[in-house]
């Protein structure tokens, strides 16, 4: 999409920066920043230290090397390194410059950069510099391409019809826009008279048209809440590898996902939860997004107790919105919903950690987790899904249906999406009980900001459905093994259990059970051998001293959730399963 003359006119090229990879096989990338008209005696650069929507300071610097600053005349500047990401140079009385580095560029995230002899993708906070103070400033960026048949995706605007140079209003919209480069699928398409792209790297099993007429379908579902699309243009940029992830965009969403994970349809069904969930993000979060997000501070943390908002009602909607475009029925979306409630009742730490402090600990305990996660946190993605059934579930209740979980995003986007002005977490609670017409003071306190057990079936109940559990038939140990080049090695070790009170650690081999070999596979059968109360002499291996202690069984726990309709269901519980559901 090239840009009117009347925008191209006013560009100022104050700030060009110059992209080459010389030699993708040693996966650096080249970066040449040219600054225009500088007045100031020295400059300061810094390069940021994470990259919004992913909530982790990732120390971008790190990768960063060959840091040189040059005269217009190429004579080198005198320049010093300030702090871990931030560069001075003193230009003297030049006031042309050029800024040279390298990016080391070889881990394959949605969030990092990554470069070989097929592609080169790049996160915008990974590679480009800013001074401060000129964050507003406008930016054009120039790719020298490697190969013929290398070509360049980017939701950047193209200046001046020229294929290789792009034009960013401000660093904020640079570092909002990844570049794909590299042998690549493109596959348009139109949904609701605005262009899309389907770009695709890497070797795949998918049947694209499919991808595209699902996607088609999603689109049309999300937008449909907020009557309309807020761009003219959005591009999926998918990479067919070995992992999974998702990270969300203004105008573009870059996915994550196993290359041969497109045929079997319970993965294919999960790979449209992740393009439903990074494109919900258009509008909450990008665009409704918390008062700490408003403005980014590149250099650290930017802390908000609303993520469960942000992050976990997007994660309810991405597996509302396929079921709403006819993609998988109700069953399927109650079998997801029965996963999330068990993965959360059998996480230990929901009796630690509240939603609120788990949305505002994200920067220090989500993405860095440790041998202790599981029984001191939660993720807010998970439990704030939950919540927002929940809320969901209550205010079409108390409203007779006539309103959702949907019309306070309907609000939140009018009051603060539109103009993008960030919302504090009080005008948030007042949208949401304005829609149910009832005080949450309770609600909070017990379910965001603290640990109370959530009361699925108060609110299932209207609808006609039952959460039931159930018991493993095992005694309860509290511990959780991995296998280890066959050995049984100890992953998870819950807090106050058996395992702990006897000792057994995390990272422990377990070798046997009463005096007889044990394996991973074979723990749980071999267990059904004693009884609750018992106590078992465990053999391991703890930092390589051989050890047997006594391990006193426990009565079995919960471990399995199944959502179920309640039978003889009521007039007004089906009509308002239907109406949630359409079942």
């Amino acid at each position: 999409m090239s840009l009117s003359p009347s925008v191209e006119n006013i560009l100022v090229n104050q700030f060009t920066y110059h992209l080459s990879i010389p030699e993708p096989e040693n996966h650096l990338l080249q970066v040449e920043l040219a600054i225009a008209d500088w007045q100031a005696e020295v400059i300061d650069l810094h390069l940021p230290v994470w990259t919004p929507g992913s909530y982790l300071v990732r120390e971008y610097a790190k990768h960063l090397q060959d840091f040189e600053a040059i005269a217009a005349n190429g004579q080198p500047l005198p320049w010093q390194k300030i702090s871990k990401n931030h560069w001075r140079i003193n230009l003297g009385s030049n006031s042309q410059i050029k800024i040279r580095y390298r990016i080391f560029c070889n881990e394959l995230t949605v969030r990092t950069n990554h470069i070989d002899a097929t592609h080169a993708f790049f996160t915008g906070a990974a590679v480009f510099m800013y001074v401060p103070e000129y964050q507003h400033h406008p930016f054009q960026i120039e790719v020298n391409l490697p190969k013929e048949n290398w070509q360049i995706a980017t939701a950047l605007p193209i200046v001046a019809n020229r294929s290789n140079r792009f034009y960013a209003k401000n660093f904020d919209t640079l570092v909002d826009s990844p570049f794909e480069i590299g042998i690549q699928e493109q596959h348009e398409f139109t949904v609701l008279n605005k262009r899309h792209r389907l770009i695709i790297w890497g070797q795949h099993n998918a049947d694209v048209s499919r991808i595209i007429k699902d996607t088609t379908a999603i689109i049309e579902v999300e937008a449909e809440i907020f009557n309309g699309l807020p761009y003219d243009r959005y591009d999926f940029i998918l990479h067919a590898s070995n992992g999974f992830g998702g990270l969300e965009h203004k105008d573009c969403t870059v996915l994550l996902y196993n290359r041969l994970g497109f045929r079997k349809e319970e993965s294919y069904l999960q790979f449209l939860n992740l393009v439903a969930h990074e494109f919900f993000h258009t509008w909450n979060v990008k665009r409704i997004r918390p008062k700490a997000l408003e403005s980014f501070n590149y250099n650290q943390e930017n802390y908000t107790g609303s993520l469960w908002f942000s992050e976990g009602t997007t994660s309810y909607y991405d597996q509302i919105f396929p079921l709403r475009a006819g993609i998988y029925d109700a069953k399927h979306y109650l079998k997801l919903v029965t996963k999330a409630i068990t993965r959360l009742q059998t996480t230990f730490g929901r009796n630690v950690q509240s939603l609120y402090d788990s949305s505002f600990d994200t920067w220090i305990k989500l993405y860095r987790p440790d041998p202790n996660t599981h029984n001191n946190q939660i993720s807010y993605y998970l439990k704030g899904e939950l919540v927002s059934m929940l809320l969901d579930l209550l205010i079409r209740d108390k409203t007779n249906n006539s309103r959702s979980l949907d019309h306070v995003l309907q609000i939140m986007w009018e009051r603060f999406g539109k103009n993008e002005i960030g919302f504090n977490e009080a005008e948030l609670y007042e949208v949401i009980e304005n829609v149910a017409g009832i005080d949450l003071t309770g609600f909070w306190k017990d379910y965001l900001y603290g640990t109370k057990e959530l009361d699925y079936n108060y609110y299932l109940e209207p609808f006609g459905i039952e959460l039931r559990s159930a018991c493993q038939d095992i005694p309860f140990v509290g511990l959780t093994l991995k296998s280890k080049n066959s050995i049984a090695e100890v992953e998870k070790v819950e807090f106050g259990s058996p395992a702990q009170k006897a000792g057994i650690s995390t990272g422990d081999i377990l070798l046997a059970i009463a005096g007889i070999r044990v394996t991973a596979e074979s723990f749980h059968e071999r267990l059904k051998d004693f009884t609750v109360g018992q106590a078992i002499a465990m053999t391991i291996f703890q930092q390589d001293l051989l050890k047997t202690v006594e391990v006193v069984l426990q009565e079995p726990t919960y471990t399995h959730f199944d959502l179920v309709k309640i039978s003889k269901a009521s007039v007004s519980q089906a009509a308002n399963l239907k109406a949630w559901l359409n079942i």
